[in-house]
């Protein structure tokens, strides 16, 4: 069966733009050599990655700050594209990459389920049958009736987990949202991933907690240096990354 998500030898860079050190003068002076060394000096992100998730994988994503777990998750998104390899994926994505990722700040938290859903590629229809539960799910009781520019990190981040969470995902990329917010709902997010898990949603999980990663995931990815270190069972992955 083919995989839901497929990265095939991904390099991703970024070009760095500091490197007229000796000032503009100096810059144009030896016009050649630093046009050379704007267009050649690059930051890469993610080097010769690839791995497969299959349908109704729980997969994780492990490595410190700055390995580029969160460059696979926008490849995946497909807000970023690859600067070499392939990436590709088989399904509707419903991303919760960051608070406030994909909201308009002057719209009320009900007017932004409608946004998100139909932005997801849901039907008007399909979204306001699902609205109360959504909003039900985030506890923000009245707020949500108000524009979310007034919310606070902990109210983003219950309403971008409920939209996605009522909405029928088919991927869910998760990055470190379940880390934002009160304890009780942290643990409401945890079960309702479970649940997602058992009907066979596929996820892919950005985390530092190993204990979560543990919890949900069937495989993961440890990353680092932006390469992969090692990938296979959750367990096995997360014991060899904690020695």
């Amino acid at each position: 069966m083919e995989p839901t998500i497929d990265f095939k030898h991904v390099t991703k860079s970024y070009p760095l733009y500091h490197h007229i050190i000796g000032g503009i003068k100096n810059f144009l002076f030896h016009l050649p050599e630093g046009l050379y060394s704007l267009r050649n000096s690059k930051f890469e992100a993610l080097h010769d990655i690839s791995f497969s998730v299959a349908k109704g994988e729980a997969f994780g994503v492990i490595g410190k700050n700055g390995a580029g777990k969160s460059t696979i998750l926008g490849l995946i998104a497909g807000v970023l594209k690859p600067n070499s390899g392939s990436v590709k994926v088989m399904g509707r994505i419903s991303p919760l990459l960051e608070l406030g990722a994909g909201f308009h700040f002057e719209l009320t938290g009900r007017e932004n389920i409608l946004l998100k859903g139909v932005l997801i590629g849901l039907s008007r229809t399909e979204v306001l049958a699902r609205m109360d539960e959504i909003i039900a799910f985030s506890e923000l009781g009245d707020f949500v009736d108000q524009p979310i520019r007034i919310y606070s990190s902990g109210m983003l981040a219950r309403l971008g987990f409920s939209i996605v969470a009522g909405l029928d995902p088919e991927i869910l990329l998760i990055d470190e949202i379940l880390a934002v917010g009160d304890i009780a709902f942290q643990e409401k997010c945890l079960s309702r991933m479970m649940e997602f898990r058992r009907r066979g949603v596929t996820m892919v999980f950005v985390s530092h907690s190993m204990d979560k990663v543990r919890k949900i995931c069937d495989r993961a990815v440890w990353i680092e240096n932006h390469r992969v270190r090692m990938i296979g069972d959750a367990d096995s992955v997360i014991d060899t990354y904690t020695i």
